[in-house]
């Protein structure tokens, strides 16, 4: 199990490489990979996103840990980006294993969903109009809570 928060861009095809080499205890392997999307009115020139190191870290691997006993995962890796983003950079990626696929399916979706609701990172959305912080939506929230 792994969580990284860095300001680094991250290798997609590596990452998941290094993630599946050498597995045979897993039926299974999923990921997803965040991008920043632009905004469809006016065009984002970056998203700013800010955390509290350490805080950050403990709070998405009580997230796996509870994933990983809940689906049985064999083994997860959660990498989020922060700082200053351009349109079209990812900043996350969630990876899963697990014997079965359903298993790997749903914990990559609850750890998605928690990374959009609930981790501790603030974001802020900067334009040619000036900048604004995003705030939490209604469908998040709502999607975190199938998971209660």
């Amino acid at each position: 199990m792994a969580v990284r928060v860095q300001a680094e861009p991250f290798d997609l095809g590596e990452e998941m490489r290094r993630f599946a080499s050498g597995r045979k205890d897993a039926g299974a392997i999923v990921s997803f990979t965040g991008l920043v999307r632009d905004l469809p009115q006016t065009p984002l020139r970056e998203m700013v996103i800010e955390h509290y190191p350490g805080m950050t870290e403990r709070a998405i691997g009580g997230m796996v840990e509870t994933a990983t006993a809940r689906w049985s995962l064999i083994d997860a890796l959660v990498i989020h980006r922060h700082g200053a983003l351009a349109p079209g950079e990812a900043i996350m990626m969630v990876a899963t294993a697990a014997p079965h696929r359903v298993d790997a399916f749903e914990a990559a979706e609850f750890l998605m969903d928690y990374l959009k609701s609930r981790a501790p990172f603030w974001k802020k959305e900067v334009t040619d109009s000036g900048a604004d912080w995003v705030a939490s939506k209604a469908e998040d929230e709502d999607a975190l809570s199938r998971w209660d």
